[in-house]
């Protein structure tokens, strides 16, 4: 694979000229009752409506086209809690790609069964921990002499999965200066708020986490991207283990508050955006919500954006959601 140039505003413009037919544009809605929660107009980047389901396909689609000839023939290895495989399953078929993707044990069901039904190879691991199945995912490809192509952890990743996100964002709620962002590996958080502080400098960029798996927080602690985090028993695997160290880098200067939700927060959330929005999705999208329904947030002093990153969920999930 071509080298990852470095992240700049051109690379993010080179991202959106790439995708430009090739995904949807998500829309930017005000949501009412979050509005009244708030004090403040709350418009939702709905993502949750983005082909294969998350905005993972802005990092596939990107990435899978830098590809050299070589590389696409040889095919393709990486890992996934869900979204980010589906998303190269996706792309793989629609370039006649083979791909091989590594899920923790615990994956999503529904997740899981997007990717094979796309055409991939889902090795499932023998651990829940994402960590540590991507280092078997990492060995398998320099062992096969494949690319590896990583879900969070690369400029361009950054640039396609948050830089492109933001550029919407920007354009289609132009009074927004907050932003909700969920934060996982950091690519989408690490490149929206790259693009979002380059463009508006008095924006506030509030990161959403897991309280079990704070890898944000405990980064911008310790100075440093936390990379690997034990594995936690939670719904919303996009939001869960280590931080990745691009997307770190991105972050460290440019966040301004961290938010941390419980299982049943996120829960509370999903109930809410399906009662009050009838819109579901997913758990690791949900902490956005659930971070203004918990008031974990301080009070917003301008139009405030949050990004609802996806909504692959399985039916069971959903049954254990709704009680």
């Amino acid at each position: 694979m071509k080298p990852s140039p470095s992240l700049d505003l051109s690379l993010v413009d080179e991202a959106r000229r790439a995708l430009e037919g090739r995904i949807r544009r998500t829309p930017v809605e005000e949501s009412g009752p979050l509005s009244e929660i708030a004090g403040a107009s709350v418009s939702l980047k709905l993502e949750c409506f983005q082909l294969t389901g998350s905005f993972k396909i802005r990092g596939a689609f990107f990435a899978m086209t830098r590809l050299s000839e070589a590389e696409r023939s040889q095919g393709v290895v990486t890992c996934s809690a869900g979204n980010h495989g589906k998303a190269v399953a996706y792309v793989a078929r629609e370039l006649s790609i083979p791909a091989e993707i590594h899920v923790p044990r615990n994956v999503d069901e529904a997740k899981y069964g997007a990717m094979l039904a796309l055409g991939a190879v889902v090795v499932r691991s023998a651990t829940d921990s994402f960590d540590e199945t991507e280092e078997v995912a990492k060995g398998e490809a320099a062992a096969s002499g494949r690319a590896y192509l990583t879900a969070f952890d690369d400029d361009a990743i950054l640039a396609a999965n948050g830089g492109t996100l933001a550029a919407e964002v920007l354009e289609d709620a132009p009074e927004a200066r907050t932003f909700l962002l969920p934060v996982g590996g950091a690519g989408l958080a690490g490149g929206f708020a790259f693009y979002a502080k380059s463009l508006l400098p008095e924006a506030r960029i509030i990161g959403c986490q897991h309280v079990l798996s704070p890898a944000l927080a405990l980064s911008l602690a310790k100075g440093e991207a936390v990379v690997r985090l034990p594995p936690v028993d939670t719904t919303a695997g996009g939001v869960e283990g280590g931080i990745g160290r691009t997307g770190f880098a991105a972050l460290k200067d440019r966040i301004d508050g961290v938010a941390l939700l419980s299982e049943e927060q996120i829960f509370g959330a999903v109930r809410f955006m399906l009662d009050r929005h009838q819109i579901l999705i997913e758990p690791s999208s949900a902490v956005t919500i659930a971070a203004i329904l918990e008031r974990r947030t301080e009070r917003f002093t301008s139009p405030a954006v949050a990004v609802v990153s996806g909504r692959n969920v399985a039916l069971a999930t959903i049954r254990r959601i709704l009680g």
